[in-house]
């Protein structure tokens, strides 16, 4: 067994040059035939019972070759890879120049090394950290939010439904006089404001009485997704069944005691300004870890390879199918929900993973440049944390080398950007708490904004922001 390594033209990128013993490969033939023996059916034998050679000689010698190579050649890579103490960060190419039983196996791999980082600096760097305080607002929200929570649905008979009921309603929608898929349902509960419809519709609802059956008109956006369906003209057959809204509780002492430990309206106030304080405290600190790993990426330089990027693709891609499937449905029908393709969302994941991954090599440079470890300690309690949390030994996760590593790589991050915040020089500031009118005119602008783009898109754009910023202490491979 020998490899040979070379660098080539492009920058980060190296050649591999494999010669696995033909020993070796002929072991890999016989493991792959043994595992597959069963399948096969040769004239004159009984199924799964014909030798090797009798196997070879029907189908060829080669229809082992591919897997013989993926049964042994991972673990060779990976093993010599860690001889040569290479810092991989992408998929191989591979090349096979020969493959043949009874000869050498030789194949070579093209692969990107993990680049160096030209660090900026990191220590003494100005930041501003905006302190955010609780108002008397902040205070009456949440406790109304309690209120909310604790409301009960009463049903109306008396009037119409208005802005905020609950409606209980059949409808079935046509284009053209024809009925459409998913245009059809009964007793589905509406609430009117709460802009789940087409645009229009539950203004329509509003008014309504109950029993009372109307044509309710209106026109599908131009950028619905489904495409049968888009710009078009409906007509909605309404009939209200119910009308409910919400009956809150009085906020008063008895209030508090039904929601929570206290006696009192004040005391439960007075805990909920200090839960708030906390959480304030905890933003403040996190946007201004954010803000120094930040600057610290845009003063340094680095030449991230292509390949280390589309592998960070991979994983970001996988990640959100992985989300995706705890709400009931997958990558690809939620790309087709919003008219893109796969590649378009590899296209647009692109700059969000080059970003990603320079704030980890340069933590990572950070790391070595000030000789920054992880302390045995701090990853004892990390193992003995998670094995409490998720009800694992912690002998077999001190055994999990690739959790252990994961877990001191973290560890490093966080003491590279506490060192950073640490020397920085930081001015406090506090929250600017915009007047009422200016706040209400800019929420306004936002929401009319919004309704030129799908719900579903943005919910998904600012879960992948989120999770840009928060690998950041995840390890570079």
């Amino acid at each position: 067994m020998s490899v040979k390594v070379e660098k080539t033209e492009n920058k980060n990128e190296l050649k591999l040059e494999f010669t696995i013993e033909a020993k070796i490969f002929e072991e890999g033939i016989k493991k792959v035939f043994n595992q597959n023996a069963k399948y096969f059916n040769i004239p004159g034998f009984r199924k799964g019972k014909a030798p090797m050679n009798i196997v070879e000689k029907y189908y060829g010698a080669e229809i082992f070759y591919e897997d013989a190579f993926n049964e042994i050649v991972p673990e060779i890579f990976d093993k010599e890879v860690k001889n040569e103490k290479l810092e991989v960060v992408s998929k191989p190419k591979i090349d096979i120049v020969q493959m043949e039983k009874g000869k050498d196996l030789i194949f070579t791999a093209i692969v990107d090394v993990k680049p160096e980082v030209k660090l900026g600096k990191y220590k003494g760097i100005s930041l501003e950290k905006i302190i955010y305080k609780v108002t008397d607002k902040d205070i009456e929200d949440e406790v109304n939010h309690m209120a909310e929570h604790n409301s009960r649905m009463v049903t109306v008979s008396d009037r119409p439904a208005q802005k905020g009921d609950i409606t209980v309603i059949d409808f079935v929608g046509t284009v053209d006089g024809v009925e459409f898929e998913g245009g059809k349902a009964e007793n589905h509960e509406l609430e009117l404001g709460s802009n789940t419809f087409i645009p229009g519709f539950e203004d329509q609802v509003i008014g309504m009485k109950t029993e009372e059956v109307k044509d309710i008109n209106v026109k599908f956006p131009e950028d619905y997704f489904s495409k049968d369906l888009a710009g078009k003209d409906a007509v909605f057959k309404v009939t209200v069944h119910e009308i409910k809204t919400k009956e809150l509780p009085k906020i008063d002492d008895e209030f508090a005691k039904d929601v929570s430990e206290f006696d009192t309206l004040k005391e439960l106030k007075e805990d909920i300004k200090s839960k708030k304080e906390k959480q304030n405290e905890q933003r403040s600190k996190s946007e201004l870890e954010e803000k120094a790993v930040k600057a610290v990426a845009e003063a340094s330089e680095v030449e991230i390879p292509e390949g280390m990027i589309e592998l960070e693709i991979d994983n970001m891609e996988q990640d959100m199918d992985r989300r995706l499937s705890y709400q009931g449905f997958s990558l690809d029908q939620y790309l087709k929900m919003i008219g893109k393709t796969k590649a378009d969302y590899r296209e647009e994941s692109k700059e969000p993973a080059k970003d990603s991954l320079k704030l980890r090599l340069v933590l990572d440079a950070i790391c070595k440049d000030a000789k920054i470890e992880a302390e045995e300690k701090d990853v004892a309690e990390k193992i003995s944390e998670l094995a409490k949390n998720y009800g694992r030994k912690e002998e077999d996760l001190k055994n999990n080398e690739e959790l252990v590593n994961n877990i001191k790589e973290s560890l490093k991050s966080e003491k590279a950007i506490a060192l950073i915040v640490d020397n920085a020089k930081v001015k406090e500031v506090e929250e600017k708490i915009e007047k009422s009118e200016e706040k209400e005119n800019k929420k306004e602008k936002k929401t009319t904004t919004k309704k030129t783009a799908k719900k579903s898109e943005e919910k998904t754009d600012k879960t992948d922001k989120k999770e840009t910023a928060k690998k950041t202490t995840k390890k570079s491979k």
